[in-house]
């Protein structure tokens, strides 16, 4: 029996070839074509480019809050003045502008979603490809992704918050710890397909090394779902930092969305003074449903039925 292929550039070379990978001839360059069929059908999709249009302006608004505004002060001499003149979004019960407390909590808002995201995503999708790969320990993941889907998240979620302390890192980690597994859940559906094709077969044939066959063949193949659960789980984990920072469990030293919601809440003048409420859930709706809508628009456009339209 032939002794498996070490050197990566043999491996390369033979996995790229049509008659020992039994992949239909394609010609160079054929992936770039498809990202640029995809993003031709998605710019055909008026919402979804709305949409990320949306989601650029919040992230420029993180990145230049310096600019736009001055740190929110410790209090001010216009005490719940309602909206218009040098306070377009109003003053709170300290008499601070509402407009700069929303521009900076941009800032901590964007920074949980991108950091609480990027740890979930890398975790879970680590997690889905070595189940999907090695079968023997798929059953382990898809045991541990269904017990930790069936948990009652919020409480879980508040319990170790509060055990931890508030800050940005404990929220940053408690949003991640609690979003791999529906991450896991679907990169691993992608990745099980993959793993039975037969260039994925033809792989394993060329080299003993599985830590290249994953990182080679199928982590490329499963991106697209990764990119859809990026945006998704950013998402969730600006809904979740919100509501940890309403229920007083937030970085006390930063703002954010949610702790303009608790600050209005703890004033009492949540009920009278509708803008303390109205700004911020603007903002946290704008953000939410932008990057859905974005989710939604980029799956659509990966179908190739869609590209030639």
């Amino acid at each position: 029996m032939t002794a498996p292929l070490t050197d990566p550039a043999l491996t390369d070379q033979a996995l790229t070839d049509p008659a020992l990978t039994g992949a239909p001839l394609d010609e160079p360059g054929r992936g770039r074509r498809a990202g640029s069929a995809t993003w031709r059908a998605f710019r055909r999709q008026p919402l979804g480019v709305f949409s990320l249009a949306v989601l650029a302006l919040i992230v420029l608004v993180s990145v230049f809050a310096p600019v736009l505004s001055e740190p929110p002060a410790s209090y001010g001499p216009d005490v719940l003045q309602p909206p218009g003149g040098a306070h377009p979004f109003g003053t709170d019960a300290l008499g601070r502008d509402v407009l700069a407390e929303v521009v900076w909590g941009t800032r901590q808002s964007v920074l949980v979603a991108v950091a609480a995201s990027a740890i979930a995503i890398a975790f879970g999708t680590l997690v889905a490809v070595v189940g999907a790969y090695f079968r023997r320990v798929d059953a382990v993941v898809g045991v541990l992704v269904d017990l930790t889907l069936s948990l009652p998240v919020l409480p879980l979620m508040i319990l170790v918050a509060a055990l931890a302390g508030p800050s940005t890192t404990t929220i940053i980690l408690v949003v991640a710890a609690f979003s791999w597994p529906e991450v896991t859940r679907l990169v691993r559906s992608q990745a099980l397909a993959v793993v039975g094709l037969p260039y994925v077969d033809a792989a394993r044939l060329m080299t003993r090394n599985a830590a290249w066959i994953i990182g080679r063949h199928v982590v490329p193949a499963v991106t697209p779902v990764v990119v859809v659960s990026v945006v998704v789980t950013a998402s969730r984990a600006v809904l979740s930092a919100a509501g940890l920072a309403f229920l007083g469990l937030g970085d006390p030293t930063t703002w954010s969305w949610g702790r303009i919601l608790y600050e209005a809440q703890q004033s009492g003048a949540m009920v009278s003074a509708w803008w303390l409420t109205l700004f911020p859930s603007l903002a946290i709706l704008a953000l939410v449903l932008s990057a859905t809508l974005v989710s939604i628009a980029y799956n659509d456009a990966r179908n190739p039925r869609n590209h030639d339209r």
